[in-house]
């Protein structure tokens, strides 16, 4: 079975888009070369910040969907991996 990633871009102004794919090389790759998202075509260059993999595209989608929702610093917390900021963040929401 192929690995799914979900990940976190930065992008050129500073804000963050979150996606899936289950080819993390060549996506980055599109976002860079302004096939990725319209989002990130207007905001290049976009670093990779954070991923995590799963077994199935569909498990990286829905976790892509919980991502998005979250603030901004949130995001910052699971990226930096600040687990207590995060569980604070949580209760919050």
């Amino acid at each position: 079975m192929k690995s799914a990633y979900m990940y976190i871009l930065e992008c050129s102004d500073g804000s963050f888009y979150t996606g899936s794919t289950t080819d993390m090389e060549l996506r980055l790759l599109e976002h860079n070369s302004g096939i990725g998202a319209n989002y990130t075509d207007k905001r290049r260059p976009v670093k990779l910040v954070y991923h995590e993999e799963f077994n199935s595209i569909q498990e990286a989608f829905l976790r892509e969907k919980q991502v998005q929702k979250w603030s901004r610093k949130k995001k910052l917390a699971l990226i930096q991996g600040n687990f207590k900021m995060l569980k604070e963040l949580s209760k919050k929401q």
